[in-house]
């Protein structure tokens, strides 16, 4: 257990202490943040805050995690979809800053590279025997869905990262809702990890996923210390995405696909807020929100930063405390 706190506590110092000269750099090659034309008012005041500050929850992260880890992989895939998403999200946001816009990485090419890391994914979910059924708690069902899962790992992977990206539009709010989440796994399996038997014989691949678990909320801890509002610096599609990744394959790995629901809860809330939004504009010629993603739409409604980033962190906190329970009376109890 001294790994998990060493892993955090370490990817918290190295978050912070680097931070500022992170920032710094950042602001001297003018890798600034492009507004939306169409996004709220008052965003425009954040026009050319420094951006890609997943860059440095990526770094302190894995530098915290590796000299801890026992290298079981399931938490080595985590911190590849981590890195790899992060690697997708970097030239999206690479791509907005060379061309001078807020548009980067065209949807269909995001869509290739999230299916070749779902790839890599299933080939190691396949060297794992990882079931291809997919639990359902509380009606207490197992959906076989064979060869199907593996598309349907494509949904999840792709899914999580898109939604993570969609609910970093307030300062703090990704950041912080992701955190709340990783600590929601973190707590899963440090669980699991003590109740699997005695300390001699403990499962060491649940102990390697609280680790890397750990070694991501430190990291997102520290920078959140800058991202808080006012933000000093955004963590760009480099930092969203990489976090969708390690949710997405957290929920594989431990499988726990249905409790993604609700552990990124706040995430499938954002993503669904913008569907419905198209939906309903393409159906009744009427807009359900007043602008989507769902925060701005809490935003034109004169909601403060703060406000809203506080009250979807209790929401977030709400949701993650279901999904533990439900793991913990209908997963947890099985093993």
């Amino acid at each position: 257990m001294i790994r998990v706190l060493i892993a955090g506590l370490v990817a918290l110092v190295v978050s912070i202490v680097i931070g500022p000269r992170f920032i710094e750099f950042l602001r001297a090659n003018e890798f600034g943040q492009h507004i939306r034309e169409e996004g709220p008012q008052h965003h425009f005041a954040k026009q050319g805050t420094p951006t890609m500050g997943g860059l440095l929850i990526l770094f302190a992260a894995t530098l915290a995690f590796l000299p801890v880890s026992h290298f079981r992989l399931q938490a080595l895939t985590v911190l590849f979809a981590t890195l790899a998403c992060g690697a997708i999200g970097f030239l999206d946001d690479f791509t907005k800053l060379t061309h001078q816009r807020s548009l980067g990485l065209s949807g269909r090419w995001k869509m290739i590279l999230l299916a070749a890391v779902t790839v890599v994914v299933a080939i190691v979910a396949r060297h794992l025997h990882l079931s291809t059924d997919v639990y359902i708690p509380v009606i207490d069902v197992s959906v076989p869905l064979s060869y199907g899962w593996y598309p349907f790992l494509f949904l999840i992977i792709a899914g999580a990262s898109n939604g993570t990206n969609l609910a970093d539009g307030v300062d703090g709010l990704a950041a912080g809702t992701a955190i709340i989440a990783l600590f929601t796994f973190m707590a899963m399996n440090v669980v699991s990890f003590v109740r699997s038997g005695p300390p001699a014989h403990r499962n060491l691949t649940t102990l390697d996923l609280a680790i890397i678990g750990a070694a991501l909320i430190g990291a997102a801890i520290g920078f959140l210390w800058y991202n808080a509002f006012p933000a000093e610096v955004f963590m760009g599609d480099t930092g969203s995405m990489a976090f969708g990744g390690a949710l997405a394959t957290f929920a594989i790995m431990m499988k726990v696909e249905f409790l993604l629901l609700l552990i990124g809860g706040i995430f499938v809330i954002e993503a669904l807020s913008v569907m419905i939004q198209v939906f309903a504009f393409k159906r009744f010629g009427r807009r359900v929100f007043l602008m989507t993603p769902i925060h701005h739409h809490f935003e034109m409604k004169a909601w403060s930063d703060t406000k809203i980033m506080v009250r979807f962190w209790i929401v977030a906190g709400l949701l993650c405390a279901a999904g533990f329970a439900l793991y913990y009376r209908y997963y947890f109890a099985q093993r």
